[in-house]
């Protein structure tokens, strides 16, 4: 896999996904991985080609049951540790 796809989903694809999606960035350069993250709302999440999605834990249910992709589900979208205790292990296995 040469870079992975990402997308970070809350209800409209503006606010609270962007949020996620600064914070996930910060977490994948301190990591050392190389990702495109792209954020987008929920309606369209599931179709929208990507390697994993992150989103919160009020969405995660509806997007594990309609996308083929991993979903990480965040609770606090500025934690930088519950990012990588949740979406790491994750990120590892689809690099590995």
């Amino acid at each position: 896999m040469e870079k992975l796809n990402i997308i970070t989903v809350c209800g409209f694809g503006v606010g609270s996904s962007m949020v996620l999606k600064m914070k996930l960035d910060e977490v994948l350069k301190e990591e050392g991985i190389t990702a495109n993250v792209s954020t987008a709302d929920v309606g369209s999440a599931a179709s929208t080609p990507c390697d994993m999605i992150f989103t919160s834990n009020e969405l995660g249910e509806k997007l594990t049951q309609a996308a083929s992709v991993p979903v990480v589900q965040i609770k606090n979208f500025m934690d930088k540790e519950e990012i990588k205790e949740k979406g790491l292990p994750v990120i590892s296995d689809l690099l590995s």
